[in-house]
């Protein structure tokens, strides 16, 4: 089964694909180098803990390459001409976009069938970008879930194929949060793909209601989150 997956260079990132490669073989990784940024500014201190404590946990604090998990492909967007047809060259079965920006339909056109994407969160209520936070703002902790679904062109609209919550645990901190994110992706990935292998295609169901579409959110409302996902916890059993 031949597998490429499209994504971003970090830390997070690089633990996923690595994980992949344990059961799967890998063929190639896009990485975009071009990354949306908002106007505003979003930057939040817990951000820097987070990278801290996950190269820590996925990397025993070791510089993580991605190089060394796989053939790596450097692309500006993975939607520009070249970067198609550059795919288009591994013939994949199963394209896995975890962390790229939005993939417009020439990129689905390569794949059709097998091209799925990670979302961070329950699509049918947060659509978008930092769905999680957006949850633990609106208090709604039942719904930090992670969803695995098809891809079209629609932003996170594509049937849903697995679904995981995430636990949390009593005094967990808001910059532990990623990596049980990031762990759920690579157990439901590794899912999708043996499902993939043993029936042909990938077993879905529509979605059942179209959820807000939420873009990046403000570092002065990351502040707000971190305040309430930490304090709700504290109440945790």
């Amino acid at each position: 089964m031949k597998v490429v997956i499209l994504t971003t260079q970090t830390t997070h990132h690089t633990y996923f694909v690595r994980e992949l490669g344990k059961e799967f073989e890998v063929n190639a990784v896009f990485v975009e180098r071009t990354v949306n940024k908002a106007v505003f500014d979003t930057h939040h201190s817990f951000e820097d803990d987070r990278d801290i404590y996950e190269k820590a946990v996925f990397f025993d604090n070791k510089e993580p390459r991605l190089e060394n998990e796989c053939q790596v492909i450097e692309v500006e967007t993975i939607n520009n001409h070249k970067s198609v047809n550059r795919l288009k060259e591994f013939k994949p079965e199963v394209v896995i976009s975890f962390g790229a920006g939005k993939v417009k339909q020439e990129v689905i056109d390569v794949c059709p069938e097998g091209i799925i994407n990670l979302h961070g969160g329950n699509p049918e209520e947060y659509r978008g970008l930092d769905s999680h936070l957006w949850a633990i703002y609106h208090g709604d902790y039942k719904n930090l879930i992670v969803t695995l679904h098809r891809l079209n062109e629609e932003l996170d609209d594509g049937e849903i194929i697995l679904q995981s919550p995430i636990k949390l645990d009593r005094d967990m901190k808001l910059h532990q949060l990623r990596r049980l994110n990031t762990e759920i992706c690579a157990e439901l990935t590794l899912s999708g793909l043996d499902m993939f292998k043993r029936h042909g295609r990938f077993i879905s169901r529509p979605q059942l209601k179209q959820g807000r579409y939420y873009s990046f959110m403000p570092a002065a409302l990351k502040e707000i989150c971190q305040r309430r996902f930490e304090r709700y916890t504290e109440t945790l059993c």
